[in-house]
């Protein structure tokens, strides 16, 4: 059972969580977690799930999908009936109308739809996974240029779930830099499995770039791939302007991760959301929202 926490109703809800008795069962059981290693974490598997989802096959999972979670069709830019396979809905574009970007410069806005903790003042030795795990900067990121660049910075992960919106978008204007590859395995993103699986997010597939924003410095954007992850679709083109609230990229089948490091008083986030973390809660966030303030 996951627990999150609501913005909006400022209360907690219960996460529908697509496959969870299939999560619990092959991170807690001995005979699962060699099916883990064996297979599932291999990226065989993530891809034979990924070209199922392309396969017109696959279009008959939509309208169940949608009832099942309560997807909100209302802001898709198309219709139902207009997607080809499951894989054309799971990466469905919403409407402007649908998730309006706060275009204030002082606001700092969430890259994507998900549920968010955000940990400041870290110490790049010993980032957060979970309580009682953490990981290395250094193990992360493959480039020794910018290891002190986020000492005492903030530190953003957004789950995104299989439900969820699965673009990611850019949260300033300012020029983005080369993409950056780091091949791994496809664990799970989910809580069940960030408590089970130590360094999960360094043991993962995973891409990074560097943004220079031009209202909170240099921004280190990094999407994390998942258990049945098809790709990761970079959409935007390197060291050209983008402007604030444009797409970013997308994740294709699978729930997927959204992490992003900040440097040191560039920006101070909203109480509620470092609350909630700091109680070991994640907040459910939309594209666009104001999750931060620009430190003058």
């Amino acid at each position: 059972m996951i627990k999150i926490y609501d913005r909006n109703t400022k209360d907690y809800e219960i996460e529908k969580v697509a496959g969870e008795k299939y999560l619990n069962w092959i991170y807690s059981s001995p005979i699962g977690l060699s099916i883990l290693e064996l297979i599932v974490k291999k990226k065989l598997f993530s891809k034979l799930t990924g070209l199922y989802c392309d396969n017109p096959i696959s279009k008959g999972k939509i309208k169940a999908f949608i009832k099942d979670f309560d997807i909100d069709m209302s802001i898709c830019q198309d219709d139902v009936n207009s997607f080809k396979c499951f894989n054309d809905f799971f990466v469905r574009k919403i409407t402007p109308q649908g998730r309006p970007v706060d275009m204030d410069k002082n606001s700092f806005i969430s890259p994507g739809d998900g549920r968010l903790l955000i940990h400041e003042n870290i110490d790049i030795d010993n980032l957060v996974q979970i309580k009682g795990l953490t990981y290395s900067f250094r193990e992360l990121i493959n480039d020794p240029k910018l290891f002190d660049m986020f000492q005492g910075g903030s530190c953003l992960i957004l789950r995104l779930c299989p439900t969820d919106y699965h673009r990611f978008h850019f949260v300033d204007d300012g020029v983005c830099l080369d993409n950056n590859k780091v091949k791994g395995y496809y664990y799970s993103v989910n809580p069940v499995a960030l408590n089970k699986k130590e360094k999960l997010f360094c043991q993962n597939k995973r891409e990074w770039s560097l943004f220079q924003s031009d209202n909170f410095g240099s921004l280190l954007y990094m999407e994390v791939g998942a258990t049945s992850v098809g790709s990761i679709v970079q959409s935007y083109t390197p060291n050209q302007r983008v402007t604030r609230g444009s797409e970013k990229g997308f994740f294709k089948f699978g729930g997927s991760t959204v992490m992003m490091f900040i440097e040191k008083n560039k920006v101070k986030f909203d109480e509620d959301i470092l609350s909630q973390t700091e109680d070991g809660f994640e907040s459910k966030i939309k594209l666009g929202e104001k999750i931060g303030t620009k430190v003058i």
